[in-house]
């Protein structure tokens, strides 16, 4: 390889508190809040936590590290360092996995609007004494059919506004935006969390509802179900195997490192996702307890029902319920808008790499007509319905499809497994080796395998929702199909600098002769 680089000098991070920062931000998202806690509850409670760690462990880690060290090891773009790696069939990997970011940028602004708008509207519990259909008539406009092309102002007004915001962040680059906004973010997140933790375990009935989260149901851990529900879970909350981290990772100096920081994302991930579970069960038993109801009779436990159906419900009936609503949804629109950036600068790096962009033109230009088409489909009377359908097929096929690709390919197919478990090991004060090859290239893999044909069974056999299917064919599998399309064509562009030729990092050894990790 020569030595003259053939992609400009890359931005980098100032340092590991602010990459870590950042990838915290990108991993925790509205999954933590709104996904976590139910999928817990409905998977053994307590006892859930035993498959949940093991899956942290065996998986969510281990393919963590293995985006880590593509991203840092060859310095590019999901498609840029993926066809390093791997020449076109890694570059169409990477442009499918460029394309799923692009499909769930579309959506996930919609409910950082939904929650921006919430977040006023808990200053006086606008919502009124019917939440449901306050959310569903009154705000949204949800439509009988399918597909309207009916504008609601309440919800386009906020959807361009979050457009703005994160446009701005993203064109204000590496450091200056990404890194200084989730410098912010994060802290202020936590702050406000741990504040609505502790208002929430002073209910009355808090108690109750921890113990329906924490109490163990061990008879719960023989069911296969709720082992793919842990795997699930860890997969998501992590961003990835979508091009998040590889992206992310391509922004770190030279000696950097890399596991110890990865430890670090992941278990702050977890951490968050258990305070979430504290303080939504903690508000989960107080409204069963001024219902006179159990927890399990409650309906709307999980996603979009739990988070602007029942807890407007729940806020209504706390005492000094509006700061309450307003630090719930507040910290909905935070963790959401941290996670959306790292989502859409993946497709900013992307084409930044391939047809040498300046950021302003990426961001402005590519991100431009991201949010157009956001629009149209999102800001429309059958928002609510096409968030629901993409959502479920980019997550459960497309993100779990490019999972088992990548990790097939890195470790079976161009055996580069050893080389990146090296490059770990030199620029890392954690060590990995056997161990994490197996989990990486045997065992995420194979249930991750198990997790996308019994989806695909499903979705195939008993249909989504009840939506129609002919609906299910074009917002569902066509978005699936868009992903497939992207792979394929793209890698066959032209790029505009030679992506082959390009600084390579030192060798393990030459690291550590100067001096290993950082």
């Amino acid at each position: 390889m020569t030595t003259a680089p053939a992609i400009p000098e890359r931005e980098q991070w100032t340092g590991q508190v602010g990459f870590i920062l950042s990838a915290i931000g990108s991993a925790v998202g509205l999954g933590n809040i709104w996904r976590f806690p139910g999928v817990a509850y409905e998977s053994g409670g307590g006892a859930f936590l035993i498959p949940y760690l093991v899956a942290l462990v065996t998986a969510g880690i281990p393919i963590l590290f293995l985006d880590y060290a593509i991203g840092h090891r060859f310095r590019g773009s999901a498609p840029l360092a993926l066809r390093r790696l791997a020449g076109k069939l890694g570059e169409g990997l990477g442009w499918f996995q460029v394309a799923i970011t692009a499909v769930i940028g579309l959506y996930y602004t919609a409910v950082l609007a939904w929650a921006a708008s919430y977040f006023v509207f808990s200053w006086d519990l606008r919502w009124g004494d019917d939440p449901t259909g306050f959310f569903v008539g009154d705000y949204l406009g949800v439509a009988a059919e399918p597909f309207t092309l009916d504008v609601v102002p309440s919800v386009m007004i906020p959807l361009v506004v979050m457009w703005i915001v994160t446009l701005w962040i993203l064109g204000a680059g590496v450091v200056r935006g990404i890194q200084r906004a989730n410098v912010v973010i994060i802290p202020l997140l936590v702050v406000a969390f741990l504040v609505l933790v502790i208002r929430a375990l002073f209910l009355p009935g808090a108690i109750d509802g921890l113990n329906e989260f924490f109490t163990p149901d061990f008879a719960a851990l023989a069911d296969p179900s709720v082992w793919i529900a842990a795997y699930s879970q860890i997969f998501f909350s992590l961003s990835v195997a979508f091009g998040i981290m590889i992206t992310y990772a391509s922004y770190r100096k030279r000696r950097s490192n890399l596991t110890g920081a990865g430890l670090v994302v992941a278990f702050g991930n977890s951490s968050f996702e258990l305070l979430a579970g504290i303080a939504v069960f903690s508000t989960l038993g107080f409204f069963a307890f001024q219902q006179g109801v159990a927890i399990g009779d409650l309906e709307g436990l999980t996603g979009v029902g739990l988070a602007f159906m029942t807890f407007p419900a729940i806020v209504s009936e706390i005492p000094g319920g509006e700061w309450v609503g307003s630090l719930f949804f507040g910290s909905l629109t935070l963790a959401g808008l941290t996670s959306l950036i790292s989502v859409l600068e993946v497709v900013i790096a992307a084409m930044r790499d391939k047809f040498d962009l300046t950021r302003a033109q990426a961001v402005y230009g590519i991100g431009g007509v991201i949010a157009a088409l956001s629009l149209v489909l999102f800001g429309t009377t059958s928002g609510l319905t096409a968030l629901d359908t993409i959502d479920n097929w980019a997550n459960n096929i497309g993100i779990v499809s490019s999972a088992i690709a990548m990790t097939i390919i890195v470790v079976w197919v161009r055996r580069s497994g050893g080389e990146l478990a090296r490059h770990l090991s030199a620029v890392s004060t954690f060590r990995v080796g056997p161990t994490w090859l197996a989990f990486t290239g045997i065992l995420a893999p194979a249930v991750l395998a198990y997790m996308l044909v019994t989806k695909i069974i499903d979705l195939v056999l008993n249909g989504y929702g009840g939506y129609p299917g002919w609906y299910l064919g074009v917002a569902g599998w066509g978005a699936v199909g868009i992903m497939v399309v992207a792979a394929f064509v793209l890698p066959q562009l032209r790029w505009r600098r030679d992506p082959d030729h390009f600084e390579a990092w030192p060798s393990a050894g030459q690291l550590a002769r100067k001096g290993g990790a950082r």
